[in-house]
């Protein structure tokens, strides 16, 4: 007989935990509930479920207290934080305390099962394994990372687990995506946040001056050294030290590098002194590094020292649902530096952001808002203020629904008269049934099967769109793209 499994379930709407009990609750699956931190606990220590499953806004203490309580008593407590509006700060820390998994309220009713028998799974492996108790930094962070979307909680995630290793870390990614300040958030976050964080872009500095850029010279060593000189390895020594555009390191310095990855050695140029470092490396790049050591314009073995985790960012066109987020930030960034009001976005300058492909990624959002605030004539951003790629204020730029592409001259307008235009040379196409079942095809599939995200892309209700799905029958051809 099949042993029968235990689940604690802990928030503080009863109508939730009922809904979690009926979706959760099998003969072999007992699902016990808890509105109170407190109880909660008290419930833990005497039935030692297999798995915790907790609101992150609890009273008399937090979820995260109570993460941290479990995982005191039990180091291989599997638990799993559920918050309605989780912050970056959280995500990161909650993954950092321990957490399983983090997941947003919202999506509860599409992966409930799947994140539970994943936790399951994990318990059942994890029975001789450690646990991480890190230490809080007390300091109030002020979060640099934003997004909420599935993607990007993915990238909290893993900062959180790996920021308290020495692990040297890999940040891939387009131009313009944030992985200086996913590097940052690691050394936030990590053991090594009082000492110093470096950063150096070695496609910025010419080949001859990287080397003594980086690991210093001596007196005399070269034309124009009149003094020795402390390169970045001594001084992020203890701390971490951020190699950006690490693709375009030249081969020479490549080598001196994995010396340093490998013993923590090196010597300054034009020194015979061998000088120690501890300094955890975070590189990045926006290159395939995989086809640049099978170029041998990269070296395999400094691939593979750097390469022990990587974090992959995404581009903003695959993370959609974060424009209005990352918008609203930078407004308040501006506003807040310049010492002056805080301007708002109409819908309609929101529908023009949210439009567009973003081919320079987050970069290029912040600095189409900076340029908004300066050329706005009122406090109210509207389409007209909003400069996008090369076109001035007033001319948006749409993207190319079918192909993602750029389409400068696209309108409203012109969308329509094309599709009517097609549907005058084929008598058989019912227009407005046949957009009707496209438009919700293409929303399932931009939205990866999310109903909510898709429906408020729509702008209909899910009631609708959940009839609209069973009444196309496109259930089937979601499933099999």
């Amino acid at each position: 007989m099949e042993k029968a499994q235990t689940i604690l379930i802990v928030d503080p709407e009863t109508d939730f935990l009922d809904w979690v009990q009926h979706q959760l609750g099998t003969p072999t699956t007992r699902v016990i509930t808890a509105t109170k931190a407190d109880d909660a606990y008290k419930i833990f220590c005497r039935e030692a479920p297999d798995l915790l499953i907790t609101e992150t806004h609890l009273s008399p203490f937090s979820g995260q207290d109570l993460l941290v309580k479990v995982k005191q008593r039990d180091p291989n407590a599997v638990v799993v934080l559920t918050s309605g509006f989780g912050t970056t700060q959280s995500v990161i820390e909650s993954m950092k305390l321990g957490a399983f998994d983090f997941i947003r309220k919202e999506t509860l009713p599409f992966n409930l099962k799947v994140v539970v028998d994943a936790a399951l799974k994990a318990q059942a492996e994890m029975k001789a394994a450690t646990t991480f108790k890190p230490q809080l930094t007390v300091e109030e962070h002020q979060d640099s990372i934003v997004g909420k979307s599935v993607a990007m909680q993915q990238v909290f995630k893993m900062v959180g687990r790996v920021a308290h290793s020495d692990a040297p870390v890999m940040i891939t990614g387009e131009s313009g995506t944030g992985k200086e300040l996913v590097a940052r958030a690691i050394h936030h976050y990590s053991g090594r946040s009082a000492k110093s964080f470096i950063a150096i872009n070695c496609a910025a500095i010419p080949e001859q001056l990287l080397e003594s850029e980086l690991f210093g010279h001596e007196k005399g060593s070269f034309t124009g050294a009149t003094g020795t000189r402390v390169g970045r390895f001594e001084q992020s020594s203890g701390g971490t030290l951020f190699l950006d555009e690490i693709g375009d390191m030249p081969l020479p310095l490549q080598s001196k590098i994995l010396r340093v990855l490998q013993d923590g050695e090196f010597s300054r140029v034009g020194g015979n002194e061998v000088l120690k470092t501890d300094v955890r490396i975070v590189a990045a790049t926006n290159k395939n590094l995989e086809q640049e050591v099978a170029k041998k314009t990269f070296r395999e073995d400094l691939f593979y020292r750097l390469n022990v985790v990587r974090v992959q960012l995404p581009p903003l066109r695959q993370r959609l649902e974060d424009i209005r987020l990352l918008a609203e930030y930078f407004l308040q960034k501006v506003a807040t530096k310049k010492l002056l009001p805080r301007l708002q976005l109409s819908e309609e300058a929101m529908r023009v952001l949210e439009g567009y492909n973003w081919p320079g990624n987050v970069r290029e959002l912040e600095n189409t808002i900076q340029r908004s605030c300066v050329l706005a004539t009122s406090d109210l951003l509207t389409p007209k203020d909003i400069p996008l790629g090369n076109e001035q204020p007033g001319v948006p730029v749409a993207a190319d629904v079918a192909t993602g592409g750029m389409a400068p001259e696209a309108t409203t307008e012109s969308a329509i008269e094309v599709l009517l235009k097609a549907a005058q040379t084929d008598p058989d196409v019912q227009l407005l049934p046949w957009l009707e079942r496209e438009f919700t095809l293409y929303a399932m599939k931009a939205t990866k099967g999310n109903q909510v995200r898709a429906a408020k892309l729509l702008g209909i209700t899910r009631a609708t769109l959940r009839k609209r799905i069973e009444r196309f029958g496109i259930t089937r051809e979601l499933t099999i793209s």
